[in-house]
């Protein structure tokens, strides 16, 4: 549960959902509460809900019970704890399994006697009878009970339907061997593909037990295949320690990963998984992060590296300072996000949904509509009686409840194994309009890391004051110029000295006072903008600097030119390749950069991106308004950058996608994180979005399709039930299998 100022956000468990038209109905009794805006998973098995921070669970709980299913609310766990919640899941899939064992060791032999006459010896019906019974009234009772409770409190479900199919059918049966005649010595049944036009002496137990063994075996594969579609989040859920050895007054003391807090030193030997996020204080080693980011090669860290919890230590022993714990961590923010992802709808479910509200009530009048046509044309009671059963088992309309939920399961818990975290369902239609991929320079296209290149000295300064100067007064700087220029200026010339009146011009440079001098640090824009005039030949290195890439900074001291800095930025060994990547999704790459163009169409060169989509010298305020101006020409744009200066670009864009190397604000503003730094995963992120929302259109369809094309056929009596419940059954297996086809995506990047 998550509280904020604007109300609270609570996750139900819901039990005894057994179709889309259950979700449907839980759905809008929660909403009918003020103020609750709920959304309920079938295929999780969890309600989402939005409520005033004044409701109580207890409430919701109430609302949900009352409309004849299960609720539990929410308990406090940690990550691990998550990781065993499918319990209940492999529990159901059993027991599913062992009806359905039974179901078929009975029912099998039902169907067999019934469809070969030479099988059927005297009173062999008896016998199928005494095989039926415990099939509908054993196996099939969890459809019948659903059905009654449902009825009871005035709602129909796919079990309604299924529930009435084959009550009808067995109850029609038992009448005939008892009243009908059909229970006499020699009776001879004959199976047909079709409705059989016959008397009150004929039989439908081979209907009866044949749906039932059907449906229980479409049951038993979708909670298998359900189960199987949320892996890679339980994978994800499963990968924190479970205790960890706590370094106090210079003793180790291991203990439950719980007990850690904020500040704590703990210990991470080699082969061990690192507890929490922390910092690295002593040690050095080599991490694999495989499991959060997808990135093969691990990486090294040392003392001030930021850990993440999960991932492993490869190499030497770790002391660690845990920094963020618990639901704050990396690791569980990004199972929050998949959860999150997996709990929303896309737009296409929408109308999934509006249609499986209204579909069983629809249904229950094409049957009996189905029937009393039938019956006053004249076809007989049986006839019509098999007709109308036939509509009523083939309509359920559970794959429509699969199609969207199962291939979110999938394919966002792919994406976690790839270090891709999708916010939401409706990122995915993003995705399929996007033209335009705008991509942040500094720390997207490039490493992000500069360094000092070069400086040059103005007439009357030594190279070492101006080193001096200038990264005093970058060394109170945040910027990644400035700590560049501070880290190189303290390598050459020592340590530097204090700095005073520090001023930030955003987007310019800095100023400050150092050992009573005014110092000037920035842009030469800067500079000018100042009243300093830089000399010819300072104009001159300005030039051939910026033409060879590098970004220049000038200094300014008491008023006159100093001299220059030269930094670079060296562009990701992979970028070349992801932009090549992105253009062969139909996007074009546009290059956005607060460098100058001469630096910006350097780099742009490099990787592939014409000089015509190069923007140069945006201001980190000016960024928005360079997406604004792309979406004003009629594209739809995606944006990728990492930086809090990105985080309003990234919330404007049509898509954003934040590198999770990146700031939590940023991350927080793209709707797409790429936990890793590598752009190539920028190119699969979309393509498994796409490939996603393809396979939940692609469900839907042949949901659609499958219902559209199997009502009139069963209304017109040319589909025996048997053969009707079969296909209900194997339409549910086909949307999840289906959706699991999305776990063999493989990435460009690996």
């Amino acid at each position: 549960m998550t509280t904020t100022e604007a109300g609270q956000r609570i996750e139900l468990a819901i039990g005894g959902m057994t179709c889309a038209a259950c979700a449907g109905r839980i759905e809008r009794k929660l909403n009918k509460l003020d103020g609750v805006t709920a959304t309920v998973n079938f295929a999780t098995e969890k309600a989402t809900v939005a409520c005033p921070a004044g409701l109580d669970v207890d409430t919701l709980v109430a609302t949900v019970q009352t409309a004849g299913y299960t609720a539990t609310p929410p308990q406090p766990s940690t990550v691990d704890d998550s990781a065993d919640a499918p319990e209940d899941t492999d529990e159901r899939a059993e027991e599913l399994k062992a009806r359905f064992v039974i179901a078929a060791l009975l029912g099998l032999p039902v169907v067999l006697l019934s469809m070969v006459p030479a099988l059927q010896f005297p009173f062999w019906q008896w016998v199928a009878l005494a095989l039926t019974s415990p099939v509908v009234l054993v196996c099939g009772w969890p459809f019948h009970r659903t059905a009654a409770v449902n009825l009871r409190h005035g709602a129909t479900t796919m079990d309604t339907l299924v529930s009435m199919g084959v009550a009808v059918a067995y109850l029609w049966s038992v009448y005939a061997l008892i009243w009908g005649g059909a229970g006499m010595p020699g009776m001879v049944h004959e199976f047909s593909l079709l409705p059989r036009e016959s008397t009150t002496a004929d039989i439908y137990l081979e209907v009866a037990a044949g749906v039932t063994v059907f449906l229980l075996l479409g049951r038993w594969l979708e909670a298998r295949s359900k189960r199987r579609s949320g892996a890679a989040l339980r994978a994800l859920l499963a990968l924190g320690a479970k205790d960890v050895a706590v370094l106090a007054d210079g003793r180790e003391r291991r203990v439950p990963v719980e007990s850690l807090a904020v500040g704590m030193r703990f210990v991470v030997r080699p082969g061990e998984k690192v507890a929490t996020d922390g910092v690295v204080e002593e040690g050095t080693s080599a991490l694999d992060r495989s499991m959060l980011t997808g990135e093969s090669v691990p990486e090294e860290v040392g003392p001030g590296a930021q850990v993440a919890g999960g991932t492993v230590n490869a190499g030497g022993r770790l002391v660690v300072r845990a920094t963020r714990v618990g639901a704050d961590t990396q690791l569980a923010q990004m199972a929050r996000l998949v959860e999150q992802a997996q709990a929303g709808k896309a737009q296409v479910q929408r109308l999934a949904d509006r249609v499986s509200a209204v579909f069983v009530p629809v249904v229950l009048l094409v049957a009996v509509g189905t029937l009393a046509f039938w019956l006053l044309w004249g076809a007989g009671a049986s006839f019509a009686l098999t007709a109308a059963v036939a509509v009523l088992v083939i309509a359920c309309p559970c794959a429509l409840g699969l199609a969207t939920p199962t291939a979110l399961l999938v394919g966002t818990g792919r994406g976690a194994q790839l270090g891709i975290l999708v916010k939401g369902p409706e990122v995915l239609e993003s995705t399929r309009r996007v033209d335009t991929i705008v991509l942040d320079k500094t720390g997207t296209v490039t490493t992000g890391v500069m360094t000092l290149a070069g400086a040059v000295p103005a007439e009357g300064f030594d190279r070492a004051e101006l080193l001096r100067l200038a990264g005093a007064v970058e060394a109170a700087s945040e910027h990644p110029i400035a700590r560049a220029i501070a880290e190189g200026a303290s390598a050459e010339a020592g340590e530097l000295p204090a700095v005073t009146e520090f001023g930030n011009n955003e987007g310019l440079g800095v100023q400050g006072q150092v050992a009573g001098r005014a110092v000037l640090v920035g842009r030469p824009r800067l500079l000018a903008e100042r009243g300093v005039e830089l000399p010819a030949e300072l104009t001159e290195a300005v030039r051939v600097a910026e033409a060879s890439g590098r970004t220049v900074v000038a200094a300014a001291v008491d008023g006159a030119a100093a001299g220059l800095l030269m930094v670079s930025d060296t562009v990701k060994p992979t970028s070349a390749e992801a932009v090549r990547r992105l253009r062969e999704l139909g996007l074009r790459p546009v290059l956005l950069t607060g460098d100058n163009a001469t630096v910006a169409a350097a780099v742009a060169a490099e990787v592939g991106i014409p000089a015509e989509d190069v923007i140069a010298e945006v201001l980190p305020a000016d960024k928005v308004a360079a997406v604004r101006g792309l979406q004003e020409q009629g594209r739809v744009v995606a944006m990728v950058g990492d930086g809090v200066n990105d985080a309003p670009a990234l919330a404007a864009a049509d898509l954003g996608l934040s590198l999770g190397t990146g700031t939590d604000v940023a991350i927080e503003a793209g709707d797409l994180t790429l936990v890793r730094g590598d752009l190539r995963v920028a190119a699969d992120a979309i393509r498994l979005s796409r490939r996603t929302l393809g396979t939940i259109k692609g469900n839907l369809f042949w949901a659609f399709a499958y219902n559209v094309a199997g009502l009139p056929l069963a209304a017109a009596g040319v589909l025996n039930p048997m053969l009707a419940g079969a296909a209900m059954a194997f339409s549910s297996v086909f949307v999840v299998t289906n959706s699991l086809r999305l776990r063999k995506f493989r990435s460009w990047a690996e």
